[in-house]
């Protein structure tokens, strides 16, 4: 019986990726898609998914409108790293689907309602702001959740947005904190890390992708903004795919090669911290844990799945030849 989900999203190009291989997992079962403004202004984010639901071809799930705007702060989308659309600038556009009618936080809490408790996971691939209203809203609602994994933090490594911070986390460190704090015994954070290393898509790893159907170029094409940024960054076209890892860390756990149960703090304090997950490593605390941080993948069984649920085959893409 395929396990349901509700994923969060602020649809850029590798959101996309994230859900298209989600969209092709028999295993589980897509109840909704709640979106949020973070790597472009919402009502994109909501063009974005349903143009990626189309372009999946499997089925359908309603995709409903949430926040628009950050708990406290003004958004500062990320342009640089997607496109103006989050989606390369190709002119992609859904053909067909619409958005749903009604508010994201509340059919999200209404799911969580009419279902057996524990048996929703929510996978959250933007700022945690629909997350934390939610938990504001109805907390004992919200305790019926079964997980909840971000792509949240930088792990145990560097950030991408300031020298100590993750994009999403920084967009809305204060939504961050109200799920880090929520008391929810099951919250993954998926670092940046976790993307970094043997775990990036290399230039022949993306042209394998992209060269075994529509789908596969849909989700290559979509990044090329971000892998002419990694040229810039890493010497060589590649990609970072951090949604992707939460995607596969989520659904696929069999890839997850680092993670640990910390003590964690999110910095909402003015100044170069603000956005960073501090991890409680050494347990200096004496605080019980609060956070799975998932700091690495095993690159062979992460990059397997990808393939797998995007339909990469031959063209010497086994899994042999990755990494080279």
């Amino acid at each position: 019986m395929a396990r349901s989900i509700i994923i969060d999203t602020d649809c850029g190009s590798d959101d996309a990726m994230a859900i298209a291989m989600a969209l092709n997992d028999p295993v589980y079962d897509i109840l909704m898609f709640t979106t949020v403004a973070g790597n472009v202004p919402l009502e994109q984010a909501v063009s974005n998914t349903l143009t990626t639901i189309e372009r999946s071809g499997t089925y359908e799930p309603p995709v409903y409108r949430g926040s628009a705007s950050m708990l406290f702060n003004p958004l500062i989308y990320a342009y640089e790293t997607h496109g103006d659309d989050g989606m390369g600038d190709l002119g992609y556009a859904p053909q067909r689907l619409r958005p749903a009618e009604g508010n994201a936080v509340l059919h999200m809490l209404e799911a969580l309602r009419d279902h057996e408790a524990h048996t929703i996971d929510i996978i959250a691939l933007g700022p945690l702001t629909n997350i934390a209203i939610a938990l504001k809203l109805d907390p004992a609602t919200m305790r019926r959740v079964g997980r909840i994994v971000a792509m949240a933090g930088a792990g145990l490594g560097a950030g991408n947005v300031t020298p100590v911070a993750e994009f999403n986390v920084w967009q809305d460190a204060e939504a961050a904190r109200i799920v880090a704090e929520s008391g929810l015994p099951d919250v993954m954070f998926v670092g940046w890390d976790a993307s970094l290393g043997d775990s990036m898509l290399s230039e022949k790893e993306m042209r394998c992708i992209r060269e075994s159907g529509d789908l596969g170029r849909f989700v290559i094409d979509a990044n090329h903004v971000l892998a002419e940024l990694n040229r810039e960054r890493f010497g060589v076209p590649c990609l970072d795919m951090a949604d992707p890892a939460a995607m596969a860390a989520a659904l696929h756990p069999e890839c997850v090669a680092e993670c640990d149960a910390y003590y964690c703090q999110v910095d909402t304090t003015p100044g170069p911290g603000y956005g960073s997950v501090i991890v409680d490593r050494n347990r200096f605390s004496g605080r019980n844990p609060n956070i799975r941080i998932c700091s690495a993948l095993d690159p062979i069984a992460y990059k397997g799945y990808i393939y797998r649920t995007l339909g990469v085959v031959g063209r010497g893409c086994d899994r042999a030849n990755m990494n080279e």
